[in-house]
């Protein structure tokens, strides 16, 4: 097997040495997003906003392999804020419904750009 690359178009390019996502087989691993605009400027200010900011993103790598959220089966959260977690917890059910797929969620002392949000899933085709 070999691995390649994914770019999409409609979500913010790689702010580091990495690819937006990679396929190995039947899984596609997306990197970290944060709640970055595909026109390099973030969201901030509003936590609910920069989740789906997050989820948006995925969403877009996502769908260059024709998968959406019922693919995932991975999900890894860091947070700034621990004390938002009751919050990440409603939107996140706004995009994810039973079989929910596993889940870590980590309170971090700093993420890039200083946001309070960085979310990287695993899906399988």
């Amino acid at each position: 097997m070999s691995k390649r690359a994914i770019f999409s178009k409609n979500a913010p390019e790689a702010i580091g040495p990495y690819s937006q996502a990679v396929v190995f087989g039947d899984f596609v691993f997306v990197s970290g997003q944060i709640p970055l605009r595909k026109d390099g400027t973030l969201v901030s200010g509003d936590f609910e906003k920069e989740v789906k900011q997050v989820f948006n993103n995925i969403s877009e790598i996502l769908k260059e392999e024709n998968l959406n959220f019922s693919n995932i089966l991975m999900v890894n959260v860091y947070l700034k804020d621990i004390g938002l977690f009751s919050k990440l917890n409603e939107i996140y059910k706004e995009y994810f419904s039973p079989p929910f797929p596993s889940r870590a969620v980590v309170e971090v002392s700093k993420l890039p750009k200083d946001v309070r949000v960085e979310t990287s899933v695993i899906a399988g085709k």
